[in-house]
């Protein structure tokens, strides 16, 4: 009897320690929890909560068998690319000019980009862009949306990244960065310096001379990518409605909404609202081009280079690069003339394939796939104070909580599918918590964003950000280094949210605890 009671204890240990380790592991998946843990859905969701949560697949890629399909996805957003046709590499093609050599290098652990004291191309996890505009807004043509800081010989990069500097300065707000219970809190916000001599070509607004002391320079960090598929699956009338029901509320972008509708410009030929980043300035998840204008690998989408005329008009004359060009293109000999051999090179529109449709799928498979954390502790009554308290002063108003997806019928932009021959994974009728309207609002922060108008961001997942991604840097530039950083920055005199910063100041210091939980958790 003595024996098998000891037996029993052992087992019975045995059994505890197993328990526990699937909790710590955090890749158990619960019988029955509310809907809310699941914050991509039945198919969208991982409880996998350690540092590899934000790189799981969904449930919809196995039911659709794109298990290998996702993890050949994987392999091409993590790998290093180099340049040319190197024998034995397979992920090659990079440049001649690049901002980075990797999708992974901007998205660290796949999620938002961290917080940097200096622009260096080769940092990973600096996903940070430089912005240069007028003062309206409107993007030097000269450089582009993503300015190319790194080039492969013969050839020099848009911007000597050595000569910029990032001054991070305090910012005092008008309460005197502090709670009327004393509690203080720091901001901070980024200021970069371009010198003249760090621009390889003459500086050019819509095409024309642009002076640089009349430009607009800031910094934008990427953004997390785990859960853009549930996102894409939000039907179009979906967030039609969305900016019906906020439009008599709040300003709204005009080149978005147009009062009663969609602007011409808010949504493209096929009339698919722009949903995506925080200029929402692309509307499926299919038309994404981030790895081209990352690296500039040439798909069968796109024969051509992402970089501007005015660049290719500079790099023809340059001395330098003519010395050296058909040393290292000596296939690009079309016609003697080296300036203009350079300059056909650059513009040239029917360059070879350097990554071809099936691995442009993959990887489509793949960020199609990424599924979302699971909530944690929601339950706990903390948690659930701070959920009461985030509807009550307003966050809920643009963080909006859920949405069901629709029929999600995928949308192919460039044909990967093969008219639908090939599978994506899909995520018809899920109630997903977000916690996005999926529009854009103004902040009005001290160096504000490009336009000043930024897509409400995606909270889910976000409390898992050190543990994934190492830092939990928030905001377009991550000038916020936790959550109530972050939503003090929400509180200037004009922002559109304002009153819910005023009320949040108004909770005692506990309630504000309970809030910022609250977000961690979902």
């Amino acid at each position: 009897m003595k024996h098998l009671t000891t037996q029993l204890a052992l087992l019975a240990l045995i059994l505890t320690c197993l328990t526990a380790c699937q909790q710590d592991c955090g890749t158990d998946t619960p019988q029955t929890l509310s809907e809310e843990y699941y914050s991509g859905g039945k198919l969208g969701t991982t409880f996998n909560n350690t540092s590899s949560c934000f790189e799981q697949p969904t449930e919809a890629i196995a039911l659709a068998g794109l298990d290998a399909n996702f993890k050949q996805g994987e392999r091409r957003f993590e790998t290093a690319h180099a340049a040319g046709d190197v024998p034995g590499l397979t992920f090659t093609g990079l440049g001649p000019l690049y901002h980075r050599t990797s999708c992974e290098a901007c998205h660290p652990g796949y999620g938002h980009g961290r917080r940097v004291t200096r622009y260096n191309s080769e940092q990973m996890g600096n996903g940070c862009l430089i912005i240069v505009t007028d003062k309206e807004g409107n993007i030097a043509t000269s450089l582009g949306l993503v300015p190319m800081t790194a080039a492969l010989p013969p050839f020099k990069p848009m911007i000597d990244e050595k000569k910029m500097t990032i001054d991070w300065r305090s910012y005092t707000d008008e309460w005197g960065n502090k709670f009327d219970d004393g509690e203080t809190y720091d901001l901070i916000y980024p200021e970069v310096h371009l010198p003249a001599d760090a621009l390889y070509s003459p500086l050019e607004v819509k095409g024309k001379p642009f002076p640089l002391d009349q430009a607009v320079v800031t910094l934008e960090s990427t953004i997390g990518i785990y859960g853009t598929g549930l996102l894409d699956a939000i039907s179009d009338e979906d967030i039609r409605q969305q900016y019906i029901k906020e439009a008599p509320h709040t300003p709204l972008n005009p080149a978005i909404w147009a009062g009663n509708d969609f602007a011409p410009t808010g949504v493209d030929p096929a009339g698919h609202p722009m949903r995506f980043d925080y200029a929402c300035d692309f509307t499926k998840l299919s038309a994404n081009v981030s790895l081209w204008e990352v690296t500039n690998i040439i798909t069968p989408m796109f024969r051509k280079f992402y970089i501007p005329e005015a660049y290719a008009r500079t790099a023809s004359k340059d001395p330098d690069v003519q010395a050296q060009f058909y040393k290292y293109f000596p296939e690009r000999k079309k016609t003697g003339n080296v300036e203009k051999d350079i300059y056909d090179f650059f513009t040239a529109t029917d360059l070879p394939v350097e990554m071809d449709a099936q691995a442009c799928y993959d990887l489509m498979v793949w960020i199609r796939g990424l599924a979302v954390p699971a909530a944690r502790d929601i339950d706990a009554p903390d948690v659930q104070r701070g959920k009461q308290l985030f509807t009550e002063i307003g966050c809920a108003t643009c963080h909006r909580p859920s949405w069901t997806t629709g029929d999600d019928v995928v949308v192919d932009v460039y044909g990967l599918t093969e008219g639908g021959k090939k599978a994506m994974p899909r995520y018809p009728k899920q109630k997903i918590w977000p916690y996005t309207d999926m529009i854009q609002h103004k902040l009005h922060m001290q160096n504000d964003i490009r336009t000043g108008w930024c897509r409400t961001t995606p909270l889910w997942g976000r409390g898992l950000s050190q543990k994934a991604s190492g830092h939990q840097d928030r905001l377009h530039d991550c000038r916020a280094r936790n959550v109530i950083e972050a939503i003090m920055w929400h509180g200037a005199k004009d922002s559109d949210a304002r009153f819910t910063v005023e009320k949040f100041r108004k909770l005692n210091r506990q309630d504000r605890e309970a809030v910022v939980k609250f977000i961690n958790a979902v």
